[in-house]
């Protein structure tokens, strides 16, 4: 009898407790894979999000911390061992390790020089942070209906009006920071999900906010060289005063900063572009798969990450539509009118939000070209959305 219960002792453990509701997280992680394998959404982080879900959520958990059965029920082994994926977290998510690595490879790919020749969409990046605050204020409204309280609804809120910035790693920052464990695995997927799905929830806002007149606004882009002393300065300077004036910000800030400057030196060509692919793609495997294994089933099938999904997509809608109504809000006011539609690539979605704007200008009149000030407003919107996270965690750092 012994024999058999250790042999069927995967198949007993789902009729045991709540242990049933790992079998939905198969199926959560399933949908994961298939949207990122058939609808190529994010393909990087949610196919590694959505195996590493599953992989957590085997029976006795021999991928995370390990458990056993004792007394009819499971405990952590009294061992204390664990697996690979909670490795992985201690070392890349508790630590804050993988959310900085990635903000360097970020800093490698991104060329401001669309931005120093529009330095004024750099308003539209900080607009376009409007959702993470009224969330915020929501969040705090709400979650006490589900138990939530005190400095626990602070912290939380926080986190899920990150989600509105579509910026992963500086959700990823936040939630850690806070050390909100618990609530992980519905942060982290909404972030990448929103990520993923910008192409489908931004133009549905973008039209409801403009009319066809404002969306052919054609706009003058003058192709002006930058010199390289500027390049290199500016992520020097940018450091600098983002930790100063947000000292809070300064980790993500300086991390993707010092990934720009590699690039812009000029004399590190081989570590830039290791930064921008290796690197890159190490990181994402490893932070992809160690979200997933956040994805516990007695923590993750709740009614607050309910809450937390739809919230997420609540700031993502109202930082999309502050972009775009600060840029209609511009026009009341200047001679030379600017396209609406810049405002959303605000957001930090880089370069997917750029190229969804530009798409939605060109199917309105083929010949508008407005790409270069989308991405200008795209990339303050990188940095709009970390110095956001450092004001959020200074703001609750206080209140509690």
């Amino acid at each position: 009898m012994e024999i058999l219960k250790q042999v069927f002792e995967g198949v007993l453990y789902f009729g045991i407790g709540d242990n049933w509701k790992a079998l939905i997280m198969y199926l959560i992680g399933g949908v994961l894979i298939y949207l990122a394998i058939k609808k190529e959404y994010e393909p990087a982080l949610l196919l590694p999000i959505g195996f590493g879900a599953i992989l957590v959520n085997l029976p006795f958990n021999i991928v995370g911390i390990v458990t056993e059965w004792s007394g009819g029920e499971m405990v952590t082994s009294a061992g204390g061992e664990v697996g690979f994926l909670e490795v992985l977290r201690s070392a890349g998510i508790a630590t804050e390790l993988f959310p900085i690595l990635i903000f360097i490879a970020i800093g490698a790919m991104i060329d401001f020089t669309p931005l120093f020749k529009n330095p004024f969409m750099i308003f539209f990046g900080a607009a376009a942070q409007f959702g993470i605050f009224i969330t915020f204020l929501v969040a705090l409204f709400l979650l006490p209906m589900l138990g939530i309280f005190g400095d626990e609804a602070l912290k939380l809120s926080a986190a899920i009006g990150i989600i509105g910035a579509a910026d992963g790693p500086t959700t990823i920052y936040v939630g850690n920071h806070f050390e909100l464990w618990d609530y992980m695995g519905p942060i982290s997927v909404a972030a990448y999900s929103y990520m993923s799905l910008v192409p489908i929830i931004q133009p549905p806002v973008i039209r409801a906010l403009t009319t066809k007149s404002e969306r052919l606004i054609r706009m003058d882009y003058h192709e002006e060289s930058v010199p390289k002393l500027v390049k290199i300065l500016f992520p020097i300077i940018v450091t600098v005063i983002a930790g100063i004036l947000v000292p809070m910000s300064a980790p993500l800030v300086g991390s993707l900063m010092f990934g720009n400057l590699i690039r812009e030196c000029g004399v590190l060509e081989r570590l830039s572009q290791s930064a921008q692919n290796e690197l890159a793609n190490l990181v994402t495997l490893l932070l992809g798969i160690t979200i997933g294994s956040t994805m516990l089933a007695d923590k993750f099938i709740d009614p607050v990450t309910g809450l937390i999904l739809l919230l997420g997509l609540f700031a993502f809608i109202f930082d999309t539509a502050g972009g775009v109504l600060f840029a209609k809000f511009l026009n009341l006011f200047l001679k030379k009118k600017v396209n609406p539609m810049i405002g959303a690539a605000g957001i930090s979605a880089f370069p997917m939000s750029a190229r969804v704007v530009q798409k939605m200008a060109k199917e309105e009149d083929p010949t508008n070209f407005i790409l270069m000030q989308a991405i200008s407003a795209n990339v303050s919107g990188q940095l709009g959305s970390i110095v956001a996270g450092g004001l959020v965690i200074a703001l609750v750092t206080i209140l509690t």
